[in-house]
């Protein structure tokens, strides 16, 4: 079984900051990546941010140069440095994993409950 465990999420006015983190637990052989979606009603789930553990990083065009994601490898953990929040970043940001249950097989996706970020103008 696997947890996640999201926090950061929170009302901010615009310009803000805030942090998330999402730390990965349970029955993990290993990690491919880490990364946060974010979703708002009546809309498909986006992409944020992903850190392939030992790869790249990837952003979405609109939160490049505002937002930063990184990683404590020990911890199993992803944090989403988000700076200079506009309204429309306010949404349900969801912490994605994909990670390996076992050797041989290909990598899993495994998701949080999320946590609600609200940017005010």
């Amino acid at each position: 079984q696997v947890q996640l465990a999201e926090s950061g999420g929170g009302l901010v006015q615009a310009g803000g900051s805030l942090r998330l983190s999402c730390a990965a637990s349970g029955s993990i052989l290993s990690i491919y990546s880490m990364g946060w979606y974010r979703q708002t009603p009546g809309k498909d789930r986006e992409l944020v941010a992903y850190v392939v553990f030992g790869g790249p990083k990837k952003y979405a065009d609109s939160v490049k140069g505002r937002f930063t994601i990184s990683k404590d490898n020990d911890k199993n953990t992803v944090y989403l440095q988000m700076d200079s929040l506009e309204p429309e970043d306010t949404a349900i940001y969801y912490c994605n994993l994909n990670y390996y249950t076992d050797y041989g097989v290909d990598a899993v996706d495994f998701w949080g409950q999320g946590t609600q970020v609200y940017v005010s103008s």
